[in-house]
């Protein structure tokens, strides 16, 4: 049995692994990281876990007759890889016979593995793609609409894809931080690709230190980590693009907005100016305005304007508030405001976005590439948006809008699902269940029997992160890894790569798949290209056996300062955008052309479907303000010690104001259903004053468990949230416009079913299916 220290990393921080007889004992946090994550000590647990998937799965009704319900209730019959990839390669090539590749969707969405080889979604895209293509997803679920929204307005979304202003230019020049959306801190336990060091804690305690005086806007006063003394503001949810264009207001009426930056570094400013003077309306977008809609009093509001204008600020926004109907808009407002107060591109000064959502926004970094393993093009050139999975399952051959372009959406007949869970970060999950049964077959690779796993007809083990050798690392991150197979596969799983180049093998392109390297041959050449990167930024690093021989590398650190659109201030003509304009577009010709009634051609106030200043509000007047998990990574490690002892009364908590928890009866500990029309979920009560009254928090990732009569009984916020796209122009996720009522539960509470695998037999147990007199399968 194998024993031994080996280098890995996860999205939740970079640790070793320590082996004792073959089995996965700790993981000890990296030296260097500064404020290591608890969730690695939940790691051994689940990598050998009771909800291994330990062999192929086939779920019994559709081997015995092809059907498609029983999705989710069905047990399943293990199978030998031979006959589950015999079944897998069947129908790829009946429903490209049949259908076309746009019959297959391989929109398959998750962090899965910080390792960039192992990256599921990349593998099943290039398996997909080099066979003929798919329908492809594209978009995603965590800024969805800043994609799409802020290349019209500035012509990149790197803002919130990637580098901000630095960490140390900020602490050097800023005075004020406005945070709309909050900084909170557990959101700081995870990088996408994995960190060496959690700095976000470090960071801010540092802007405190030097004097940074910091607004946090949120609902939630958790939001605000307590050292940073900041004030707290509390708007009702969705309403921050009020709130922006009233302070936007204040600075055009006093004259304090930066006209000569307008002028030269922005285009469509009048426009913007006549709405929020509302020439064309008749109703001034004023402090008294915003504040009837958003809240927060006038008086604070117009203070706030003038604060920012007076000093050196910083507005930052946390990428949920983009995830709620309408959500290009505060986006959009944020980048007008800081366009009024002129400070876009100065030390410290001007926007950002996500430095309340993950670890490493802010981060000095050198510009050296994160290792990719390449997908390749779609043969097909089909995609959807990501959010919109349930409208295609359920509605082919409907037309739909998405960024100026008007399409259809194709007819699927078959989904192949790698290294994520829809069936935690997709809204309104009943409706999903429902067009999920639509598809003739599923696919999915899973090491664990999560939600989505126990809704698939074909189920396939794959290796964990410990399981394997890769290369992982982020592009907010200064330290790249080589993470070494620490463990022998649990039970009979196998490498992603290695089921599609049997798949692709079979269906007769493997060398297009594989481009005639192995694993070891690909992990040379993509640390090759990150060598050949690093080098063109002026950073030498090890050649790839050095590499694997240390277990990491920590990139040097940059020259100087990355100031946010500091050419661009400089010389505006020489480093235009990629906007048509060449400028910052506060108004947007392009936008306007496309002729969306659900995104107007500048910021502006639109009430979202579900509010608390909406009708609807009456029948639920509560908004359900759903966040990232403080003892898990979204639906990961659910099953886990650390997860499972935040619970309260067995069910993921709900947090709710006192005042609100008294009117309804509800104590510390009680078990709760939040409901409204469009499902119900049980909840543990969690009485907090630190929430805004009229606003209920949940934590997303509670494994689905829906019980017969359609109660969700773990807690999975997600039954409730709203499925509709943000608007015509990005079709984001909408899942932070929800409004629910909550009531004790006064009956027994209903067992958890979600953390059990399903009833497993043995293939020599099952009667084969009965034949068709040509010998296939019956359908």
């Amino acid at each position: 049995m194998t024993s031994g220290r080996f280098q890995q990393l996860a999205h939740w921080g970079a640790y070793t692994a320590v082996v004792e007889n073959g089995r996965l004992a700790a993981c000890e946090p990296f030296a260097r990281d500064p404020a290591p994550s608890p969730m690695l000590a939940a790691i051994p647990a689940m990598v050998h876990s009771p909800l291994r998937v330990q062999r192929p799965a086939v779920r019994t009704g559709w081997l015995a007759r092809r059907a498609t319900g029983g999705r989710g209730a069905d047990g399943y019959v293990e199978v030998s890889w031979d006959r589950a990839l015999s079944l897998v390669a069947e129908e790829l090539a009946r429903v490209r016979a049949e259908r076309g590749p746009e019959a297959i969707f391989g929109g398959s969405y998750g962090w899965s593995s910080a390792g960039r080889f192992h990256h599921a979604r990349t593998q099943v895209r290039r398996f997909l793609f080099s066979g003929g293509g798919c329908t492809d997803a594209v978009g995603n679920y965590s800024w969805g609409a800043a994609q799409f929204l802020l290349p019209h307005v500035i012509g990149t979304h790197e803002p919130v894809s990637g580098r901000v202003t630095d960490w140390n230019s900020v602490i050097g020049s800023t005075r004020l931080v406005i945070a709309f959306g909050g900084l909170a801190l557990k959101n700081g336990q995870v990088t996408s690709g994995g960190a060496g060091a959690h700095t976000m804690e470090a960071w801010l305690r540092r802007a405190r230190a030097a004097g940074i005086a910091f607004v946090v806007i949120s609902p939630d006063r958790a939001d605000t980590p307590a050292f940073l003394e900041a004030q707290w503001l509390a708007p009702r949810p969705n309403t921050d693009t009020a709130l922006l264009l009233g302070m936007a207001h204040t600075l055009l009426a006093e004259g304090l907005h930066a006209r000569a930056f307008l002028d030269s570094h922005c285009s469509g400013f009048p426009t913007l100016a006549r709405y929020l003077a509302g020439t064309d309306d008749g109703r001034p977008k004023d402090a008294d305005w915003a504040a009837a809609i958003c809240g927060i009093d006038a008086a604070t509001i117009r203070a706030l304007a003038r604060q920012a204008a007076a000093t050196r600020t910083l507005l930052t926004m946390a990428w949920a508030l983009q995830r709620a109907h309408r959500g290009e808009q505060p986006y959009w407002a944020l980048v007008a405001l800081a366009a009024m107060l002129g400070q876009i591109g100065l030390p410290g000064g001007g926007f950002a976005f996500g430095h309340g959502s993950m670890n490493g926004v802010g981060n000095p970094r050198r510009d050296v590439p994160s290792p990719e393993f390449p997908s390749g093009p779609n043969p097909a050139g089909r995609a959807v948006p990501v959010a919109r999975l349930t409208d295609m399952l359920e509605r082919p051959g409907a037309a739909f809008d998405f960024n100026g372009r008007r399409d259809t959406y194709p007819d699927i007949d078959l989904v192949y699902w790698a290294g994520g869970n829809p069936f935690h970060h997709h809204q309104d999950l009943n409706r999903l269940v429902r067009a999920w049964d639509k598809p003739s077959t599923i696919v999915v690779h899973e090491s664990w029997w999560t939600p989505a796993a126990r809704r698939a007809d074909i189920v396939l083990p794959a290796t964990t992160p410990l399981e394997r050798d890769d290369i992982g690392g982020s592009s907010r991150d200064a330290y790249l890894f080589a993470m070494q197979r620490a463990i022998a596969p649990v039970g009979a799983a196998r490498d992603d790569v290695d089921i599609f180049r049997e798949l692709a093998a079979r269906a007769g392109h493997e060398d297009a798949f594989t481009a005639g390297r192995d694993t070891p041959g690909w992990l040379r050449e993509l640390w090759r290209r990150v060598v050949e990167g690093a080098g063109a930024a002026g950073a030498d690093l090890p050649d790839y056996d050095a590499f694997v021989a240390r277990g990491w590398v920590e990139l040097p650190a940059p020259a100087r300062d990355h100031v946010m659109f500091e050419a661009f201030r400089a010389d505006p003509a020489a480093h235009p955008l990629r906007t048509p304009s060449g400028r910052i577009e506060l108004a947007s010709a392009t936008i306007a052309a496309f002729g969306y009634a659900d995104c107007p051609p500048h910021p502006a106030w639109l009430a979202p479907a579900e509010w608390l200043g909406d009708a609807a509000a009456r029948a639920f007047p509560l908004h359900l303000v759903t966040v990232q998990p403080r003892d898990r990574l979204h639906s990961q490690m659910d099953p886990g010690p650390l997860s499972q002892a935040g619970k309260v009364a067995g069910r993921e908590r709900l947090r709710i104001h006192p005042d609100d928890a008294r009117a309804r009866g509800l104590a510390d500990g009680a078990l709760a259903r939040v409901f409204n029309r469009r499902g119900a979920c049980l909840a543990g009560v969690a009485v907090d004053a630190a929430v805004r009254p009229g606003v209920v928090v949940m934590a997303t990732g509670a494994w689905y468990d829906p019980g017969p009569d359609g109660l969700e009984r773990g807690g999975n916020p997600n039954v409730l949230s709203l499925d509709v796209g943000t608007s015509s122009l990005t079709q984001g996720p909408s899942a932070l416009s929800v409004l629910v009522e909550v009531e004790r539960w006064n009956g027994a509470a209903p067992a958890v079913e979600a953390y059990r695998p399903p009833p497993l037999a043995r293939e020599d147990a099952v009667p084969p299916p009965a034949r068709q007199d040509d010998g296939a399968p019956p359908r």
